[in-house]
């Protein structure tokens, strides 16, 4: 048999479809070559982000676009090739596609909200996000869903949507350094410069915690029972702050008790009446 005969073998006949060997070719071609182009815009789009020329969020970003762009196009043309109408399918299934369009208005919705997230830039890969009671690092962005890592390293996936829908904490959206603070209340009469020297020094010695913009103490208020202070740095490892506040409270704990500076208990007090009213 001749390799004309063989191309031309029908694989499926129906009374409105035929498919022969060449059309099957054809969709493998197509998707190969998708594939092929995913994979050399991937590349592309790595090696701008690793020489600085684009952020990592946004090459991301234009990759997943483009991907889905092209994969709706490919898939498109390979059902064209075997025979399948687009609007004839479209027109034909009209009534399901208002039922299912009904029935997964929630995935629809993360689908668009995807999309905005994409091209708003507003989350990007690596970003450091707070989102219902979830401190993670966004370690991809799909077209439905998008996988934050947490500290204890577990992905959580998030419907899109809920980005969207509300308030999301970004603590890289404007710059990797973010700013927190340390509280901590000291007995009254304790020497307040001194305080303010201790916590200083404390969060200065810390590797993590940044000296431009230098740290700085605020006399918050006057407590109950203690003097209250906050004592504010920066950090480039945002993820991980906790454990530097514990490191820097530690410090604080040791110093303080170097330098006799004492952390007071709450303070009540208490009165006691007989039944006749008369107070002890």
């Amino acid at each position: 048999m001749a390799i004309k005969d063989i191309l031309d073998l029908n694989i499926i006949t129906t009374e409105k479809l035929v498919i022969n060997v060449v059309d099957v070719l054809m969709v493998v071609l197509i998707l190969v070559i998708t594939r092929l182009v995913l994979w050399g815009l991937k590349k592309m789009f790595g090696r701008a982000s690793s020489t600085k020329n684009v952020e990592i969020g946004k090459s991301h970003a234009y990759y997943q676009i483009i991907k889905y762009f092209l994969w709706v196009i490919a898939i498109a043309l390979a059902m064209d090739t075997i025979g399948f109408k687009i609007t004839f399918l479209l027109a034909s299934s009209a009534a399901l596609l208002v039922g299912l369009g009904l029935g997964l208005q929630q995935i629809f919705k993360d689908i668009i909200s995807g999309v905005f997230l994409l091209f708003e830039g507003t989350i990007k890969l690596n970003d450091i996000v707070e989102l219902d009671g979830y401190i993670g690092k966004v370690k991809k962005i799909n077209i439905r869903t998008t996988k934050i890592e947490t500290r204890d390293n577990i992905i959580v996936i998030i419907p899109n949507s809920t980005f969207i829908e509300k308030n999301v904490i970004n603590w890289s959206h404007i710059s990797k350094r973010t700013r927190f603070k340390i509280t901590v209340g000291v007995a009254y009469g304790s020497d307040v410069q001194l305080v303010k020297q201790i916590l200083l020094k404390c969060v200065k010695n810390h590797l993590d915690i940044t000296k431009t913009p230098e740290p700085f103490v605020r006399f918050e208020d006057f407590g109950d029972s203690a003097l209250i202070f906050d004592v504010f740095f920066w950090t480039n490892n945002a993820f991980w702050v906790e454990n530097i506040k514990s490191d820097v409270r530690f410090q604080i704990d040791a110093e303080f008790r170097k330098n006799n500076v004492r952390i007071p208990f709450p303070q009540r007090d208490v009165h006691f009446f007989d039944n006749k009213g008369e107070r002890d």
